[in-house]
């Protein structure tokens, strides 16, 4: 069964951010680890909108995609391969863990590192 905490955090992960806007409290915070933090559902919102605007000419293929949710928090553990217009190539490793209050989102912390192509070829 598929739980709306679940489906949050699978939207969010897979840059399927409008999907989840819904589920984001009021005081949400985004942390990015070694890259800053963002507070508010409307800060929250236009850094994804920003998100999609830059990836708007690039394609995104997932090799790696797993969750895990329960009750209170969800974790994604996403290798996503991005091709841009120019055809240049990078893969990320990333990890995000979801927090939830009464269904809605109060914490994300995401971790992400970038993997050199031709090793990430080798990964699962």
């Amino acid at each position: 069964m598929t739980t709306p905490r679940r489906q949050t955090a699978e939207a969010f992960s897979g840059h399927r951010f409008r999907d989840a806007y819904d589920a984001l409290a009021p005081d949400v915070r985004w942390t990015s680890v070694g890259q800053g933090t963002v507070t508010g559902r409307q800060a929250v919102i236009d850094s994804c909108e920003a998100t999609l605007a830059e990836l708007a000419s690039t394609t995104v293929e997932f090799t790696r995609f797993v969750v895990v949710a329960d009750d209170g928090a969800a974790a994604v553990d996403v290798v996503g391969r991005y091709v841009d217009a120019d055809g240049q190539v990078s893969v990320v490793s990333s990890c995000d863990v979801y927090e939830f209050t009464d269904g809605l989102l109060t914490t994300l912390t995401s971790y992400a590192v970038e993997l050199d192509p031709a090793a990430a070829a080798d990964r699962p």
